[in-house]
């Protein structure tokens, strides 16, 4: 899916993200790019990139890394939409799903308002890469990687250079094939979980895995370190909240994990070249990272919040299914985007 609206769009979303000094509008732009392209990690990777070519400022960058903490809930949710012919499994991972999307939403809320005001994200960073500086870097491997982008070349390769169709049909027709082979798995793995409720898995989560807070944040952090992608670490336990093997108050910590997990793989990979344009790549995942952390601070005690609202929405949304549907359409690209235009006129 990635390789697929990288074709479409990321053209258009490299424009976007170099082309405002307005930080609502970046963090419109963070949500709309991130969204289009399913990876925080890239649009995180553009904003680094026009930091150090000196197309965008600090200031500029943090709203924009903000709006991609919030566009790459939406792979989430449409891991839960494999569940809406089962109404009662839909509301459980729509729930399982926007949990995610309301902590990153209410730290915006709180955090965007006290940047603008104070700056206290970008203060933070640049005095910790002063620290950082004299570090050496750690580059992971990259598990998923290494198995999906042959096949991702191989694919491409066909469309656009064995059948020699421009990048936009092709990027159509492979969207196509990968939403069919998303819906498809997610088939099997709904199928394989409800078997498994009665199994020994249930007891090996509820018991071990997501036990405790801690250790539900833990693994969470460890997962997505391991694979590189908070969107596929946090898109793993819907269907397991969808089988009812888990529930939004064991999810809740582990996506707190992964969303730490997704910055310190960054980090540890940018300290590995702090000459020139690293320097700055540190600084944009430090900051991306205290945002993380200031966000926990605030919103773990709060948790009731971004759990009670996401439990509410999945009941409206497990009553009237096509309002969730309505909700990916309009929050995250039609409104960010008429917007974006709107305030840049």
């Amino acid at each position: 899916m990635g390789a697929s609206v990288k074709l479409l769009g990321e053209g258009f979303a490299r424009g976007l993200v170099g082309a405002t000094s307005n930080p609502f509008v970046g963090l419109l732009i963070g949500i709309l790019t991130t969204s289009i392209l399913q990876s925080s990690s890239v649009t995180t990777s553009m904003v680094v990139g026009l930091v150090g070519a000196g197309v965008l400022g600090l200031p500029q960058a943090i709203p924009i890394i903000m709006g991609a903490n919030i566009g790459t809930t939406v792979t989430n949710i449409l891991v839960a939409l494999a569940h809406v012919t089962w109404r009662e499994e839909f509301r459980r991972a729509l729930a399982g799903a926007t949990v995610h999307d309301f902590f990153n939403l209410l730290t915006v809320i709180v955090l965007l308002p006290l940047e603008l005001a104070f700056g206290f994200l970008e203060k933070i960073s640049l005095f910790l890469t002063g620290i950082f500086k004299n570090l050496g870097g750690l580059k992971l491997g990259d598990p998923i990687g290494m198995v999906t982008k042959p096949v991702i070349g191989w694919v491409k390769a066909f469309f656009v250079d064995v059948l020699s169709l421009p990048k936009a049909p092709a990027g159509v027709i492979i969207l196509i094939l990968s939403l069919g082979f998303l819906f498809t798995s997610l088939f099997f793995i709904v199928r394989i979980l409800r078997r498994a409720t009665l199994g020994r898995m249930e007891l090996l989560l509820d018991r071990f895995l997501f036990r405790t807070a801690i250790s539900s944040m833990l693994l969470g952090l460890g997962v997505t370190a391991m694979i590189q992608s908070s969107s596929v670490a946090t898109s793993l336990v819907v269907p397991l909240a969808g089988a009812g093997l888990l529930n939004v108050r064991q999810i809740f910590p582990f996506t707190l994990g992964a969303n730490i997990g997704t910055t310190v793989t960054a980090l540890l990979a940018s300290l590995a070249t702090l000459s020139g344009q690293g320097t700055l790549g540190v600084t944009v995942a430090i900051a991306h990272l205290m945002f993380n952390i200031s966000g926990i601070c605030i919103f773990y005690p709060l948790r009731k919040a971004p759990i009670w609202l996401s439990e509410r929405f999945a009941e409206l949304g497990g009553r009237r299914r096509i309002l969730a549907f309505l909700y990916v359409a309009t929050a995250f690209f039609l409104l960010p985007l008429t917007l974006i235009f709107l305030f840049r006129r």
